[in-house]
């Protein structure tokens, strides 16, 4: 079940990797063809697969009508190599290339995926997994798979629905969200697993704006790490788990009997959208090791710079207005420019970072959520402590690199400001972020 593992190496060593316009079923057999954007022509994209502290050069080829970038997820990565269009790289233009070079310091579950008009380029399929192996492999290769989870809007011929692309509707509200869900682009897949074997399962949600509602403990899984960064132990986790958009959870699991377990979503009432089917084996099983944790800069609460990270507008949300580029802009001009949501009362970016930090500040950000709706919020080039909720700290400080925010919940989440560069702040929900929620910062 695991995406291919197809990127070919050049004689210089570089990983050719194209986007390309491609056809897919989404519904399965019962389902039309949609037509997609796919890196080189699979959905999801091909599977990357290094070992941390490796080199890794990608030579990107955009074969599409529009310019499009590349960006890393969650790699804390040189700043030139980030992938984001007009902040750290020009977009790369039709039947243009652009070589990725860069070093990945962290093992763990990451992800690439589209980062110029994401809103529209990443629900065509423009997405695949990033896996950075621990320096020794705890779990036989069949047992460590990766699973990359995305919600389609279908119509009722199960053909992605493109007309309401960039509806304003979905902008101003939870986003676009879908009606059907895959696993490595496949329709109700069944997921193959050994009896009596350890397992890792590495979840990626590369969803547009559905946050998925899981259950690892009615499979029988624990939870070993979160957006890349490994636990010091397994955790049972009782009744249902959120993993928002960008986000990933990583689980262990070792099956006792034979047959179909369901992987359900909890939204509402349990619906089953794969199938774990567990098989007997003749191989020795390998004990439980689970990988280390990455060395990542601890946060100094003792003495931080503390900002403020106001989420404000969308429907319902009682915004009358925002500031763009120093102008204050009513009600109406907001609507007409597709403008519905502000950081700090400032919709959009701007030519001013929202701060500037000196290399090794500790960064405490206060987030609140003003509005009606769920946040994905996601830092570029580094990873942060979710240290408190509503006033309360957290007994797992937990190191993300997107934390969700409900609707009025404060957040407070702390980092070390460690690498230099021009770096994205904004919402995952990817229509969010393009009609006003994405600002920066700067680290010197």
């Amino acid at each position: 079940m695991s995406p291919a593992f197809a990127l070919a190496k050049t004689e210089e060593g570089f990983f050719d990797l194209a986007a390309v316009k491609g056809q897919a079923r989404l519904y399965g057999k019962d389902g039309g063809l949609s037509d997609l954007w796919l890196y080189n022509d699979r959905l999801p994209g091909p599977q990357i697969r290094v070992k941390r502290g490796e080199r890794v050069r990608v030579r990107f080829t955009n074969n599409l009508d529009e310019p499009t970038s590349v960006h890393w997820h969650g790699i804390r990565i040189d700043n030139a190599m980030d992938g984001v269009a007009g902040l750290t790289q020009p977009p790369v233009a039709p039947g243009e290339s652009f070589d990725y070079d860069f070093v990945v310091p962290d093992a763990g579950t990451f992800w690439y995926h589209a980062h110029n008009m994401s809103w529209n380029q990443v629900p065509r399929g423009l997405a695949g997994a990033l896996i950075v192996e621990d320096d020794e492999q705890s779990f036989h290769p069949e047992c460590d798979i990766t699973l990359i989870l995305n919600d389609w809007r279908l119509d009722e011929n199960g053909i992605l629905e493109t007309a309401s692309f960039g509806a304003m509707h979905d902008f101003a509200h939870a986003g676009r969200l879908g009606n059907w869900l895959t696993i490595n682009g496949a329709s109700m897949p069944d997921i193959a697993l050994k009896k009596d074997r350890w397992h890792r399962l590495r979840l990626i949600n590369a969803s547009t704006a559905r946050i998925l509602d899981l259950a690892p403990a009615r499979f029988g899984a624990q939870i070993v790490g979160l957006d890349g960064q490994a636990f010091d132990t397994a955790r049972e986790v009782e009744g249902t788990v959120q993993l928002a958009p960008a986000q990933r959870m990583d689980l262990v699991l070792r099956p006792q009997e034979t047959g179909k377990l369901p992987f359900e979503m909890m939204t509402g009432k349990p619906f089953t959208f794969a199938n774990f089917v567990v098989s007997e084996t003749e191989s020795e099983d390998l004990p439980l090791v689970l990988p280390p944790p990455n060395r990542l800069p601890e946060p100094d609460l003792s003495s931080p710079w503390e900002l403020p990270l106001v989420m404000a507008g969308g429907a319902m949300g009682g915004m009358q207005s925002m500031m763009r580029h120093g102008v204050e802009m009513d009600m109406r001009q907001m609507m007409s420019e597709g403008l519905f949501w502000a950081f700090n009362g400032v919709a959009g970016m701007e030519d001013d970072p929202m701060f500037s930090a000196k290399r090794g500040d500790t960064i405490l950000l206060e987030s609140r959520n003003d509005t009606a709706f769920p946040h994905a919020i996601h830092l570029h080039g580094h990873h942060f402590r979710v240290i408190e909720r509503d006033g309360t700290k957290l007994e797992n400080p937990d190191w993300r690199d997107t934390f969700t925010s409900q609707p009025r919940e404060t957040v407070k989440i702390a980092f070390v400001a460690d690498n230099p560069g021009k770096w994205l702040i904004h919402c995952h929900m990817l229509g969010h972020a393009a009609s006003g929620m994405m600002t920066w910062f700067e680290v010197s």
